[in-house]
């Protein structure tokens, strides 16, 4: 029993033990008063009586014509007159008078009428005694009535007392019920801080659990630094601070694999010639400043462009990845010229050779890589300074927005799938360590041309952001879940767009559709990208906070890369993070990379939180995760082995 109920409890008890009290005592005192009146009553009319039957001189008749004319006024139960030698000369009696009061309250609460007795006499000559007794109806109706009254009164007392009571229960129920939401965040990895109550016990309470809470967030701290440090060994190089060869292959990797990811991009390579030489000639100090300042000219980029990002592939090769297509060669010409004008500060000699190619979403990593060294080689053959563009298959032009008639067209081709229901989910299985299904992670697919194929998120979702069409698209993908979870009762997934949570009433419409489900609901979960919670952490709070009510799970994916710069991640209020490929990809062969990843998923179980990892395709790099301690894993290597599992 909670303890609010048990001061609730207390205090009803207390009201009716004094309520009943109070009545019992209020309605004995009266009792006491009537019989006393009674018989004071009974008394004064037996002399007053006796009075007038002495004045009849002893005439029998007129004595009883007296008495009887008495008894008939109706208020007497009886009226007796007794001669001296003790014989019956006159006897009236009526039977009990009806009472108002109920038959209980009559038995409970017996009023005594004591008789009154008076001599009567003629002269000096005694002639009896007269007996007088009053009815007990009246004084019953009158002690019903003053008991009620005074239940009443006592009642309107108690409610008052009640309605006292409710304000200090709730005075005391707030900072309890902060004391508990408090220790319920704990449990589910949010770190929150609740003002003290002015209760003094309270108050050590929260004051104890406040201290708790912020030596929580430092030890959080702690380890999230510790986890950037890990990702700066894994994953960058030590001179620039870029990615390194691996990471940045990874990133690349999982672009052009990426559901959600752009269709069209472009890769530039840069490479400074005869690096060894340089270093020679102006010495290893200049050296290292000199690919600091290509490293910074580079990073202007990733400053600028969202999606953008860069590596140093060894001690002379740069790469630069744009998130969009039609721009690549500008780029190349764009950092060829400002290093040109920056380099030679450094010494005599030094040059760099550009080599660029355009790319789509579908094509392999090593595809790419060998259009962008040829370009690259050209271009070093041609001299310093130079750039050369290669070309990897044929671009689209859609994420432009001017193919097939410009962003007015696409916004009515996109539209008009979502309203004639031209739209499916697909599903990719997250699989546990006991090969047990999680959840089927399930991108939207759109079939822009009603005879056309069903077409990936890069295909159509630049141009859903420019037309602001993503809140709609996500509450259909939201629909199609639910319905799904309906038919076959598995768990889904759907990734929801960070534009999306820019809609103030996004959020509202999803909670209401959720609610209208609550049983599917709670097999549902939703997905936000990193950057989301990095560069709009409130929406993405106000997300979780606003859908827990309805059992769905809220979680980020492709994180890693930021992670850690998420200062408030212990209040997000997610259910869990899935890993990014470009970090999980090639971990069996890499012990920085374990140790990060191993970091990492330490401080997510620290915060209640589960680690999934995305793009698994290695069967060994699947055993290290799991041992680990990742709690699923998603990718070619999942889908492989729940296709045999059906099987």
């Amino acid at each position: 029993m909670s303890l609010i109920r048990q001061i609730w409890l207390l205090l009803l008890g207390t009201l009716l033990l004094a309520f009943a009290g109070s009545v019992g005592v209020s309605i004995g005192s009266a009792r006491e008063t009537l019989q006393t009146q009674l018989r004071l009553k009974n008394s004064d009319n037996a002399a007053a009586l006796a009075l007038a039957l002495s004045q009849q001189k002893g005439d029998p008749q007129l004595m009883e014509l007296l008495m009887s004319a008495q008894f008939d006024t109706g208020f007497y139960r009886r009226i007796r007159l007794t001669t001296v030698e003790g014989k019956l000369a006159f006897s009236r009696e009526a039977t009990l008078a009806p009472s108002r009061a109920p038959d209980w309250f009559v038995s409970m609460v017996a009023i005594e009428s004591t008789p009154g007795i008076a001599q009567v006499s003629d002269g000096w000559r005694a002639l009896g005694s007269v007996q007088v007794e009053s009815h007990t109806a009246f004084a019953y109706d009158d002690l019903w009535q003053a008991g009620l009254r005074s239940a009443l009164a006592l009642a309107l007392v108690g409610l008052a007392a009640a309605l006292v009571a409710h304000a200090v229960v709730a005075r005391i129920r707030k900072p309890l019920n902060r004391a508990v939401e408090q220790a319920q965040s704990l449990v589910d990895g949010e770190f929150v801080s609740v003002p003290e109550s002015n209760v003094p016990e309270l108050q050590r309470l929260t004051r104890a659990m406040n201290a708790m809470v912020a030596r929580l967030k430092l030890i959080f701290e702690a380890q999230a630094a510790q986890v950037e440090s890990l990702r700066q060994q894994a994953h960058s190089d030590p001179v620039t601070g870029l990615a390194n060869r691996k990471h940045f292959m990874g990133q690349l990797g999982a672009a052009l694999q990426s559901e959600d990811g752009t269709e069209e991009g472009g890769l530039v390579l840069l490479r400074v010639l005869d690096l060894a030489g340089i270093n020679r000639s102006i010495g290893h100090g200049a050296t290292d400043r000199m690919i600091g300042a290509i490293a910074q000219a580079l990073q202007a980029y990733t400053q600028r462009v969202p999606g953008c990002y860069i590596g140093r592939l060894n001690g002379s090769d740069f790469a630069l990845c744009l998130p969009v297509g039609g721009v690549t060669m500008e780029t190349a010409q764009a950092v060829n010229e400002a290093l040109a004008v920056v380099l030679p500060a450094f010494g005599p000699g030094i040059g760099i050779a550009v080599g660029a190619v355009e790319m789509r979403r579908d094509r392999h990593v090593a595809q790419v890589m060998s259009a962008a060294d040829a370009a690259l080689a050209r271009a070093e053959s041609r001299g310093a300074f130079s750039v050369e563009l290669g070309i990897v298959g044929e671009a689209a032009g859609v994420a432009g927005g001017t193919a097939m008639g410009g962003e007015g067209a696409w916004r009515k081709r996109i539209y008009d799938a979502l309203t004639n229901q031209r739209v499916r989910l697909v599903s990719y299985p997250v699989i546990d360590s006991q090969r047990q299904l999680v959840h089927l992670e399930c991108p939207l697919r759109l079939q822009l041309d009603p005879q056309g194929s069903f077409e990936t998120a890069a295909r159509w979702l630049p141009l859903a952001l420019r037309t602001r069409l993503t809140p709609t698209i996500d509450e259909r993908a939201v629909e199609l879940a639910l319905s799904d979870i309906g038919h076959d009762g598995l768990a889904r997934c759907v990734n929801l767009s960070a534009a999306s949570l820019a809609d103030s009433s996004f959020v509202a419409r999803l909670r209401n559709l959720l609610l209208a489900s609550p049983a599917h609901a709670r097999a549902l979960s939703l997905e936000v990208p990193e950057s989301a919670a990095v560069d709009h952490f409130a929406q993405v709070q106000e997300l979780a906070r606003q859908l827990r009510p309805t059992g769905a799970r809220v979680g980020l994916e492709h994180a890693g890369e930021r992670l850690s710069r998420i200062e408030r991640l212990f209040e997000a209020g997610l259910d869990y993070v899935k890993l990014d490929a470009a970090v999980v990809q090639g971990v069996a062969g890499d012990s920085g990379r374990a140790n990060y990843l191993k970091s990492v998923v330490a401080m997510l179980h620290g915060l209640s939180m589960k680690a999934y990892a995305e793009g698994v395709a290695d069967p060994a790099d699947a055993q290290l995760l799991w041992q680990i301690g990742v709690d699923g894993l998603t990718g070619p290597w999942a889908s492989a082995l729940r296709g045999d599992l059906l099987g």
